[in-house]
Parts: structure tokens; sequence; C-alpha cells
């Protein structure tokens, strides 16, 4: 044994190759200050063992090094910026240390080797993955840049313009990918990888493979002409400026961090990373994006914990009501690995749900994602029924028919007839009470919402509505499924729109309200989007969810709350749908929608529609962008904490990341609460206090205002996380 610490160990194999081995406690490897020092402790006794010819980097786990341990690192991102640098700068210089051993060095790389993972590999002199092994720098997604080396090394080993792609897009590359673009330098399978590295390194060390070439390279400055470089700097920050915009500083700091070193050597090029990792960590957008990592593992905690419960085994699974949305669902659950029946009363619903479903795998083939064996495979997992029978055997019911209690319940009650008395029963209903709905069913332990979101396929998010008498047992059996299909599921309480669409409508109403002050939906459209961050404005996303729904959930919100979320007489969305406008459903709504000449989609402005509403919405006013923002923001925020003081939802982090996934609010502000906390309780609460003659949903509540005056956040406040 040449050294033994806590995550690392390296001991002398055949042909005086040192097996530099990462086996850190736990079922995976990641970077945290331990196995920094345990790597520096390493690497110093590499290098006084004069018996050592070559190193080979692995791991004794199934994946390399999946990345930074983050959690470890945020309380350190409260520091100072200099501090930061200073920090950055003796973790990174661990890494320089690695690639300036004095031997020939080779990482073998199976599984994840990501962020901090992959810098380490680029650091040693030649790199061999398997068919399992996925590489890349994630730290994009993250607000971050590469700490470790990675903007240096990475653009010195593939040139800037391939790095510079790899960087900005944060995502993780195949093995082929990887070779094709000399990021790695061999592929084989995982039964031959550590024979395949030991050969290369015995050719390194017979002086048949250059090692000290490769590494001079990573050392010098770049090798490309003042005018490449330009030009790769060029096409790096017009693409993303085009996908990530202003505000998102990581990726244009990335693309800043290349250009100002590339003419360095490696030791003053790290420095320069160094500097910009550290003014990226104390940004907002670092801050809310690292929560909304934190979060995403946090709500991913509790599906585990779920599924460790859960001992409702789903054979069959079965939804009621076939169409988009049903197809959506079935494809769901049957791509993967749940049969499930698509029961309708009508032909047509099911042909149209199994051309939703053939419609998605088809897309997914054609772009080479999966292979014709799982599109038949998956087709062949759905079950097309117009007959009940065909549900008997079900052991997990959706139902999924159309939004009217009535109906639903009578669907409902029909089904708990045929199924066994342990099948589990759910509502994918958008606003309709789960308490309600139970009252008809004589098992009501057994039954709880599970909403799913539009394209069923695309949005990540599904949620889990406990009623008042749902077991533990039935949630955690739908939360466990809801995880199967591949869901982030988040479990709230019953109430009127539960928890994502009980808050979205406060934000529409202030949209509402805004447009009768004089407001063109348009500038609020441009402003929401531009400026806040959103997806797309309140009035494209009312004619996405549909001008007939909102103004029957409209209904609905002001019958469970009708002082704070009455109807308004001079409601636009109501105009609209008196008039049949519809939305994207019919093609007009606030805009008119069509296709281009490629099918694509695009939308206009009509006179027609502006007449229309002119006598509730004269858009004749310019309002301030954080006006605008405010007076839709701010109704938002409101129910969002009603909804966490009256036990709605749990955390902080489940609302957060329901939002972000429910609705697509904007990642890099990381949710309401997180918001909340940056711009600063007290701020919020005079902001609100502007605007409170405008009605109860910009009234803030008791609590908030003595969390205000308390000094106090939610993130700080609140059990969980």
């Amino acid at each position: 044994m040449i050294f033994k610490g806590q995550t690392v160990n390296v001991t002398m194999g055949e042909h005086g190759i040192a097996h530099f081995t990462f086996d850190a406690p736990g079922s995976v490897n990641k970077f945290d200050q331990q196995t920094i020092q345990d790597c520096k402790d390493a690497t110093k006794a590499i290098n006084e063992d004069s018996s050592i010819k070559a190193v080979l980097f692995r791991s004794a786990k199934s994946a390399f090094i999946v990345g930074a341990d983050i959690t470890e690192f945020l309380e350190t991102f409260k520091q100072d910026e200099d501090i930061l640098v200073d920090w950055v700068k003796s973790s990174s210089d661990m890494f320089d240390g690695i690639e300036d051993i004095k031997v020939p060095t080779l990482t073998a790389i199976s599984g994840f080797a990501l962020g901090g993972g992959f810098e380490l590999c680029l650091a040693t002199d030649f790199r061999v993955v398997d068919e399992t092994a996925q590489v890349g720098l994630p730290e994009n997604n993250l607000g971050l840049i590469p700490g470790f080396g990675g903007t240096v090394r990475l653009p010195r080993v593939i040139g800037p313009d391939n790095a510079l792609e790899w960087i900005t897009s944060a995502r993780p590359k195949k093995p082929k990918d990887a070779l094709k673009m000399g990021a790695v330098d061999a592929f084989t399978s995982n039964d031959k990888i550590i024979d395949v590295a030991t050969s290369m390194l015995q050719q390194a060390i017979e002086g048949k493979l250059d090692w000290q070439a490769r590494r001079a390279q990573k050392l010098a400055p770049i090798q490309f002409s003042p005018t490449e470089l330009e030009n790769a700097v060029t096409v790096a920050k017009t693409m993303v400026m085009a996908k990530a915009g202003k505000h998102y500083p990581a990726p244009v700091a990335a693309v800043d961090s290349v250009y100002e070193s590339a003419g360095m050597s490696r030791d003053d090029a790290v420095r320069v990373e160094n500097r910009y990792f550290a003014k990226l960590a104390k940004t907002d957008a670092a801050t809310a994006m690292i929560g909304n990592f934190m979060n995403d593992q946090y709500v991913k905690g509790l599906a585990k914990k779920a599924g460790k419960v859960n001992t409702h085994e789903i054979k069959q699974a079965a939804v009621l009501g076939a169409g988009i949305m049903g197809g959506g669902i079935a494809y769901q659950s049957a791509s993967k690995g749940t049969p499930i029946v698509m029961k309708d009363i009508a032909q047509g619903a099911l042909d149209q749900g199994m051309a939703e479903a053939s419609k998605i795998l088809n897309k997914k083939l054609k772009k080479g994602r999966i292979d014709g064996v799982k599109l038949a495979t998956t087709l062949n997992n759905i079950q097309p029924s117009l007959s009940n029978e065909s549900l008997k055997s079900a052991d997990f019911i959706i139902e999924a028919v159309v939004e009217n209690p009535n109906v639903k319940a009578s669907v409902l009650a029909e089904v708990e007839g045929l199924v066994e008395d342990n099948a589990i029963i759910t509502s994918n209903t958008s606003t309709i009470s789960i308490n309600r709905l139970a009252k008809s069913l004589k098992r009501p332990e057994n039954f709880c919402g599970m909403h799913f979101f539009n394209p069923v396929p695309l949005m990540q998010l599904v949620e889990v509505i406990r009623g008042e008498n749902t077991s533990d047992a039935t949630i955690a059996a739908t939360v466990a499924y809801a995880t199967k299909m591949g869901k982030t599921a988040i479990v709230v309480n019953d109430c009127a729109g539960f928890f994502v669409n009980r808050v979205l409508f406060p934000y529409f109403a202030g949209f509402s309200l805004l447009l009768n002050d004089g407001a063109h939906f348009a500038q609020v459209d441009k402003v929401m989007e531009r400026e806040f961050g959103w997806p797309m404005g309140p009035a494209m996303l009312l004619d996405v969810v549909g001008i007939d729904t909102a103004d029957h959930c409209t209904d609905v919100m002001a019958d469970a709350f009708p002082t704070r979320m009455k109807k308004l007489e001079n409601d636009p969305i109501s105009v609209l749908y008196g008039s049949k406008m519809f939305g994207q459903k019919n093609g007009k709504g606030f805009y008119e929608h069509s296709k281009d000449k490629r099918g694509r989609p695009q939308k206009q402005i009509k006179d027609e529609t502006l007449s229309l509403l002119g006598d509730v919405a004269a858009m004749d006013k310019e309002f301030d962008k954080a006006d605008i923002i405010d007076r839709l923001m701010i109704p938002m925020i409101n129910e969002t904490i009603r909804c966490l003081e009256e036990g709605i939802v749990a955390s902080p982090s489940e609302a957060d990341m329901a939002l972000l996934y429910g609705i697509g609010f904007p990642p890099f502000r990381g949710g309401v609460f997180r918001y909340v906390d940056t711009v600063g309780l007290a701020n919020f609460v005079a902001k609100a206090d502007k605007y409170k003659d405008l009605g109860e949903i910009y009234h803030v509540t008791d609590k908030t205002r003595q969390m205000a005056e308390a000094g106090q956040t939610f993130y700080g406040t609140y059990t969980g996380k």
C-alpha cells in the first residue's frame, strides 16, 4: 500500500503501474474537502516513490466521480469574494499537482465523470472510456463555471470552439462523441477497460506514446490563431445569448474566462478561472440554481422514502379517458415498463390516444433516442379498450375523464366496483376537490389525486393530492408509481386548485387587473418573459392552458375563496371565452395562432381582438417594468405563502420545485420562496403594501409581516429544506 486515505487509496500493480483508486464511503465518489486532501496526500506519496513508473486513476465503484459535493460548498460561498478565490485556488492546486506527477498518468472512466470528476480526468495525460461512461462539465446548470481547471484544460485538449460548446451547453457526452472530439483517447468495453488502460500506460513507459507532448500541450497557451479564437468566442457568445439570455451569467463568464486566459500558461490561466468562479459563486443566479439542485435532491429523497415503504406492487395500470392527455399518460407508464389499459367509451378517443403515444415514440425514433424494439415494446404495453372488463385486473387506476365533478364521481364509483378491494384509484383533476370526489367511493382510503401537467411527456411535475381519508400507503404507492414513470412527485393537501393552480390564478387575476388599468397584453408578456424570465408571458400562457379552461378554473377558485379570488366583472379572459376564443386549441385567444411554412407555431395580434377587448382593456398606457412584475408576482407570492402557512405544501423546497417543474418558474430565480428570500422579506412587504388598494390578493399575511419585522427568511425559518 502506497497510500490509504478515507476516500482514496494507492496500491502498486503490475509493470510499476500504481493504481490510484477512488472509493469514498457511500454509494458514489464525489469531490469534497476530504477527497481533495486525500488526493494531495496521495500525490505527494506517489512523487516520493521512485519505483512508480506510471499511475492509473480508477474507481472502485460503478461510476468514476459524479462531481463536487456542492452541499459542502454552500456555506463557503457565503464568504467574501477574495476568500473564495483563495479557497478555489487551494482546491484547483490539487488538480495541477496531479497533472504534474513525474510519470505518465491515465484515467479509466466508467459511469459518470462529471464536473470535478471530469476535470480530474483532463488533468491526466490519457483517458479511456467504456460503454457506460458519460463525461462533461455541467457546472453552468448550477450558475457556475468549472472551477478546477476545466475551462483551461478542455480548450487545450479539444480546441476552444468545441470546449465552449461543451461548457456552455453543460450536457454530458457519450463515449463515441467524446472520442470523436479527442476528449478521450480510447473506447473499449467495461470488462477490458483496465487491460486497455494498462497497455496504454506500458506504451507510455516504453516511449511509444508521447505523454510529455500531451502534457506540454495543456501547460502551454491555446494553439489557436487570434482570428480563430475570436471566431470561436463570437459564435459561442451568440449561441449563449440566444439560448440562455441575460439572466444566466455563467455561460458568458465561461466564454470570457477561456478568451482572457487563452494566451497564458496553465498556472496563470487557472488563476483567471479561479476569479471568474468566485465572482459567479456570489451571484443570485448561482444561489438560486444551487438551491434548485438541493431542493431537487430533497424531493427525490422523499420519493425514495416513499418507494421504500411502498408495499403495493403495480403489475397492471389503467387510465380512464383517452385522447391527448390519456395517450400521454399511457405512453409515460408503458415506456417505463408498467403495462397500462387505456379505457374510453369512444373509439375515436382511443384512436387519438394511441396516435398521441405513437407520435411521441416516432419523434424519439427519428432523433435516435430509441430503437424500433423500444417503440414496439412500448406500444404493446398499451391496451386500448372500450370494455370495462379490461379494468378488472388493474391494481392502479388513473381517472382522466372530463373535468366535471359529477361525471368524475360517477366514473370513479363505477370503476371501484370493478377492481379488487386493494386497488388504488386516483383522479387526474386540476381543480376539483379530492375530498368531494372521495364521497362517491366506498374505500376513500385507497383514493387520492394524481395531477399530471400537459403535455405529459414533457412536464416533470405530478401533484399527488392527499384527501382527508387518504391512507399513507396510498400516498406512498402513488409517489412510487409517479417516480417510476420518470416524474417528480410533490405531495400536497387538498384544497381548491391544490397547490400549483391555486397560486397560478392570483397571478392571472393580477394580469387581468393590469389590463383593466390600460396595459397592453403584449407589453406585459414581453416584460414577464424578457425581464422576469418566464418561458412565456401570462397572455400566451392563458392561450396555451386554454381560455375556456382558465375561465372555468376562475369560477372554481372564486367559489372556494370568494373574497380574495372573486371573479372580475370586466375580466378580459371572460370576454374572450364569451366570444369562443379558446386560445391555441381553436387558434384564437389573446393571439391568433397558426403555423409557418415549416410547421413551426407562430402568433399574431389581430385588430379584431384588440377591438373586442377594448371595453375592458383599453391598452392605451405604458407601465414601468417593475410595476408590471410586481403587480403579477405579488399575488402569486402571497398565495404561495398562504399555502405554506396552511400546510397545503409542506416546505419551501417542495413549493419551489413544484413551481419550477409545473409552470416553468425561472430557474435563475429559484422559485417563489428563494426569490422572496433574495429580494428580502421586508422589501417584499413594502412592495405589496404599495398595491394594497388593488384588492385582497395583494395583502400579505400577518405572519409574513412578522417575519419581515424579525428579519427572517423562509428557508431559514421553515423545517424541511
